[in-house]
């Protein structure tokens, strides 16, 4: 019966702990190099989901390419209407013609980061996730702004 106890008192800690260190994930600044740990390390982008109305490949436009696919952390997931929940993130592989990943591109929520336009940190990185460009990107914010109302995000439309 001491045993059980043990292993169930065991159990229960192990429980416990990891229940809070999910809760407590840190999530990263908004700096090109560090983010790019995150989502490639930390928290691996390829092992999130998609939003329910853009799964899989799609078609794309410039300056995405011809296709891509979006991934969405489980905080963007929870966010029902804009504006997303600060640490929201929303990765984007774009594809060439051959199929082949070109660049990847980064929408993260981050709490006062650029309060005028969203909060949002934008970040293009190269396959191998060298950074190509990051910060309060002009190119992307001037393009999603056009859905300021949806929180920038252009691939979902939150009802």
């Amino acid at each position: 019966m001491k045993n059980q106890m043990t292993v169930l008192f065991s159990a229960i800690f192990i429980f416990l702990h990891m229940v809070a260190q999910a809760n407590s994930e840190e999530l990263p600044a908004p700096e090109g190099d560090s983010f790019w740990k995150y989502i490639s390390r930390i928290s691996p982008y390829t092992q999130w989901s998609h939003w329910s109305d853009h799964e899989g490949l799609q078609k794309g436009r410039a300056p995405h390419g011809k296709r891509h696919r979006v991934f969405v952390n489980e905080k963007a997931l929870a966010s029902s209407k804009p504006p997303l929940q600060y640490g929201s993130i929303q990765v984007k592989e774009s594809y060439d013609k051959a199929g082949e990943v070109k660049v990847i591109t980064v929408m993260y929520k981050a709490k006062d980061y650029n309060p005028d336009h969203g909060d949002w940190f934008w970040a293009r990185y190269s396959p191998s996730g060298e950074t190509l460009k990051a910060g309060k990107l002009m190119g992307c914010i001037g393009c999603h702004a056009t859905r300021g109302t949806n929180d920038y995000v252009l691939v979902h439309k939150f009802e």
